[in-house]
């Protein structure tokens, strides 16, 4: 059974993936909030899309940029991080974009790979509900961990969480800090404090 974090909490991957964790599927997931208008609200309800794009960045132990992967660079230099598309509605069910990292591949001198979820029509938090993070082994499909965020705000991003290098293992922290930006190199400033 997968561990729900909170704001804050670490956990160590490979312990919960009982050892051998290669391969993992980091999900974001979000839903356009319901809307409700008027009188008759309780017969009518409007759903806006909501275009989000889940990414991710990539430091050295001198917390030095290495790579990226977003909407507009879906893969990096070496092909050990890879977006699978980009979802412009938020609509169905599960996740809406995956990052995909081979952690077994991933250049030794990667020591945080950090995930976010940016608005880049800058629509806010406010207007969805349901947002997630869960981290998946892709051996077995088995959910790791989730992040569950709640409540919206008046935000157009949020860095999620990162996976990291400690002592040999992978890591997982849940961040959940709100920022303002587009993009994830909008972000770098806000990624660059939670190294």
């Amino acid at each position: 059974m997968a561990i729900s974090l909170v704001k804050g909490q670490k956990i160590s991957l490979e312990k919960e993936s009982g050892g051998g964790l290669s391969k993992v599927v980091m999900g974001l997931g979000w839903d356009p909030a319901q809307k409700k208008k008027g009188f008759f609200s309780f017969l009518f309800s409007q759903k806006t899309e909501i275009d989000l794009d889940a990414s991710c960045v990539l430091f050295d132990e001198n917390k030095k940029f290495v790579d990226v992967v977003f909407f507009g660079n879906l893969k990096t230099k070496d092909g050990t991080v890879v977006h699978t598309g980009d979802n412009l509605t938020g609509e169905g069910e599960g996740d809406d974009e995956q990052i995909i990292v081979w952690l077994d591949k991933v250049a030794p001198s990667v020591k945080d790979i950090i995930f976010a979820i940016t608005s880049y029509q800058g629509q806010t938090f406010n207007a969805i509900d349901n947002a997630f993070c869960r981290i998946v082994d892709a051996r077995n499909n088995k959910e790791l961990a989730r992040y569950t965020l709640t409540g919206g705000g008046a935000y157009t991003a949020m860095i999620m969480a990162k996976i990291y290098r400690h002592q040999g293992e992978w890591k997982m922290s849940a961040i959940g800090e709100p920022a303002q930006g587009k993009t994830i190199l909008d972000l770098a400033p806000n990624i660059l404090r939670l190294l």
